[in-house]
């Protein structure tokens, strides 16, 4: 407190919380006391911090259902304007999708994304997009997400969790990379311009097999011919 008070800073014990990191697994007594301008402070197993959710075994499972849970409470929000025949079109669904929820669902990918090689992680994550996936495709309610991401052109949300938290690492580290963007349908190459096909010119020498299915008919045995080349 000494510092604080040179640096006329003053603190909140009110505001203040006490959390213990740590991955053992035996149990053991995990209680700390520690005071604040004379007043103990209460010891929590998780606290928000900059918007992120830190537990105490650093799996960033509150921080996910947290996440999500505000997500489908905004999507349920905006399916009351986004009806099959009438309200928000594709278009409209999609910029709300790129701009609002989903960065909102990446936030501090490159703190909590080792959580999404968790199976019941990604499936929460999962769920959330496939809320909003029907919304904007205005599918049958058991359509699959992966088919509704090819539907609508979309990429899985544990995928763009880890192309957020790679873009990350490349540019806190100052790596030389050459990064992929997302390219208009309109712009992208046809095959035609892009791939190259050669032919050659070999003997013109075929095997031959004649073979029967063991079929009768009144002029004899059916047979059909394959040519290997």
């Amino acid at each position: 407190m000494n510092w604080a008070k040179d640096n006329k800073i003053t603190f909140n014990e009110q505001k203040s919380k006490v959390i213990v990191v740590t991955r053992k697994k035996r149990r053991e007594n995990t209680y700390v006391s520690i005071y604040l301008n004379n007043k103990p402070l209460e010891q929590v197993n998780n606290i928000k911090y900059l918007g992120i959710i830190i537990d105490s075994k650093l799996n960033f499972r509150e921080h996910i259902i947290h996440t999500s849970s505000k997500c489908s409470t905004l999507i349920h929000t905006l399916a009351k304007s986004a009806k099959l025949s009438w309200g928000l079109k594709h278009a409209a669904l999609n910029n709300i999708y790129q701009g609002a929820i989903l960065p909102l669902m990446l936030y501090g990918a490159p703190v909590w994304r080792g959580a999404m090689e968790k199976k019941c992680n990604k499936t929460i994550y999962s769920r959330v997009q496939r809320l909003m996936n029907i919304k904007i495709a205005k599918a049958y309610q058991t359509t699959s997400n992966e088919a509704l991401c090819i539907l609508i052109r979309t990429t899985p949300t544990e995928i763009k969790a880890e192309d957020t938290a790679n873009l990350y690492r490349i540019i806190r580290d100052r790596q030389n990379h050459q990064l992929d963007h997302e390219v208009q349908l309109k712009d992208w190459t046809h095959p035609a311009d892009s791939v190259t096909i050669s032919e050659q010119n070999k003997a013109n020498e075929h095997t031959i097999q004649i073979f029967t299915d063991g079929s009768k008919n009144e002029h004899g045995v059916g047979s059909g011919t394959a040519i290997y080349i």
